[in-house]
């Protein structure tokens, strides 16, 4: 089920039979963990036809309510009221996806180790995004941030200087990673490329106000280089070399630590979770296919986040390991099986009935795990 908020949102602006049919997509998006067309007309609970219940998703996924601007902003206003102090800082992650012919340019929110959608562009061409769309995207999403204090993260696509500059000049800080062949220059001292600077695995350094060097000319920021020690199994590669315009070599490796979230995200919205990959839609369609995961997800994180409050989230997966920093699982991960494990619970539960009969010895697990059961359920 849908948390409270999304519900008064989304009756406000869909009409009675797209309310219910969302929330039937969200149901089936949980439990079958598949976006492909065909799988959701087949797993569609509606007393029609096939091709009636395809060419009900068809109209519906091409509905001009279920626009991002309509739909979503008032739902992540909602969040960030819910979840987020305006004393807290917020991570925004700018990244691209691609696979096949389709290729994505979307703007997220770090939550706990994991990334939400915030706004995203289907780019009509593969390759890199340009600075244009990058600026379009980003000055849709700033008025939903203009309570906070923002860092934007980006990888080696988004090292543009002239982006760097439009976020600083927007009042964000940023933390945007350097490709190895730039330059640095600081007035007469020196002008070096990133790679001859001679960093190796264990060693850091920062430089303040210097100039990087682009095709258009000279611009000042701080460029902070890291490269993580290789310690046994964690062998890194290269150095990171960080343009920012924070203030310490710290605060701007703590910052880009974060970006793995939007890989974490991108993840579990493809071959971890809802299978995006194998969609097939056009690109009207996918956009709010990609705004139906993004319901569903954060629906998914909220409901996981309850249990893992209500601290019985070992009934749906494994506790964390004594010698393991990170959990083994995220907040997203306990939300989605958790509504796998209790739907298959009332599918099987006649068997579940005689199970329990027959092991009367473990009584008292046993009313441990329905207690656990009745703690999980308001989840949803």
């Amino acid at each position: 089920m849908l948390p409270k908020f999304y519900q008064t949102h989304l009756r406000s602006v869909l009409n009675a039979n797209q309310y219910i049919l969302l929330n039937i997509l969200v149901e089936l998006l949980q439990g079958q963990k598949q976006v492909r067309l065909e799988r959701l007309a087949a797993n569609l609970p509606l007393p029609i036809r096939f091709e009636s219940r395809r060419r009900q998703l068809q109209r519906f996924l091409s509905s001009p309510k279920l626009a991002i601007s309509v739909v979503w902003f008032a739902i992540i206003n909602s969040l960030l009221m819910h979840y987020f102090s305006t004393s807290k800082e917020l991570v925004i992650v700018i990244d691209r996806t691609q696979w096949r012919d389709l290729n994505v340019l979307m703007v997220s929110l770090v939550w706990n180790q994991r990334a939400i959608p915030l706004n995203w562009q289907l780019l009509p061409r593969k390759g890199n995004s340009s600075f244009v769309q990058q600026q379009a995207l980003f000055t849709t999403v700033l008025p939903l941030l203009k309570n906070y204090k923002v860092t934007v993260l980006g990888d080696r696509e988004f090292c543009s200087v002239e982006l760097g500059q439009w976020l600083v000049n927007q009042g964000l800080s940023v933390c945007l990673r350097l490709k190895c062949n730039e330059y640095i220059r600081r007035h007469q001292d020196f002008t070096r490329q990133l790679k001859h600077l001679g960093l190796k695995p264990g060693m850091s350094m920062f430089f303040a106000g210097v100039n990087v060097t682009k095709q258009v000319g000279f611009n000042q920021f701080n460029v902070a280089c890291k490269w993580q020690r290789n310690y046994r199994r964690n062998q890194t590669t290269e150095g990171w070399f960080l343009l920012t315009n924070l203030l310490t070599i710290r605060a701007a490796v703590t910052a880009y630590e974060q970006r793995s979230g939007i890989e974490c995200m991108f993840r579990d919205c493809k071959s971890g979770g809802y299978n995006l990959e194998g969609c097939h839609a056009c690109q009207l369609r996918l956009s709010t296919i990609i705004l139906l995961i993004s319901i569903a997800y954060t629906t998914a994180i909220i409901q996981g986040i309850d249990i893992r409050t209500s601290k019985v989230e070992c009934y749906i997966c494994r506790p964390k390991e004594q010698l393991r920093i990170q959990l083994r699982h995220s907040n997203f991960w306990v939300g989605l099986y958790s509504q796998t494990w209790l739907n298959n619970l009332q599918l099987c539960i006649g068997w579940v009935g005689e199970w329990m009969r027959s092991n009367r010895n473990k009584r008292l697990y046993h009313q441990r795990g329905l207690q656990a059961i009745d703690l999980i359920e308001p989840a949803f």
